[in-house]
């Protein structure tokens, strides 16, 4: 294996999207802090879209918030122990698959993300805020975005591919 691909061959170039997503993530985190934990919302879309300051203690849309503090390592755990699931996952897809490991490494750098906060403060750093009217969506961050669009691609991934990677499995076991 040439020198170039031992750092960005297969898995590797995985792992690195998904180091990018945790520096993305902590990089947006340390600037919302600065602008907006002591300062007024930032209005992005007037009426839809804003950067705040906020902090979540639960997990998802702030499941478990008020627990009283058990959440922290709870979460933790479950977030690491799925991070070394994803890791190993990622390692033994096949080279030539795409949407599957770049989901993966998504879902990855987000749980990592988040994993960080939770680990380094107890609660994670969340400041996009998306809302219509009195409706508002929870607050959210670029871990959390990472997770959801990795998901998301997973759930098409399952939905529409699924099979026919299936097909083309089955069709090289038989030659």
């Amino acid at each position: 294996m040439p020198k170039s691909n031992l750092l960005l061959g297969h898995p590797w170039r995985w792992y690195w999207l998904a180091l990018v997503v945790v520096g993305l993530d902590v990089a947006t985190k340390v600037w919302a802090v600065d602008e907006f934990m002591r300062g007024p919302a930032m209005q992005i879309i007037p009426g839809f879209l804003q950067f705040t300051y906020a902090e979540n203690y639960g997990a998802a849309f702030s499941f478990l918030a008020d627990a009283g503090g058990w959440q922290r390592w709870f979460f933790g755990v479950i977030a690491l122990g799925f991070s070394i699931v994803v890791t190993i996952w990622l390692w033994r897809l096949p080279s030539l698959k795409r949407w599957e490991p770049c989901a993966l490494a998504l879902i990855l750098g987000g749980a990592l993300g988040n994993l960080w906060d939770r680990i380094l403060l107890g609660y994670v750093r969340d400041f996009i805020s998306v809302y219509y009217g009195s409706w508002h969506f929870p607050v959210f961050n670029v871990a959390d975005m990472g997770i959801s669009i990795g998901a998301a691609m997973l759930v098409i991934e399952l939905l529409f591919f699924a099979e026919k990677d299936g097909d083309k499995t089955k069709n090289n076991a038989e030659v």
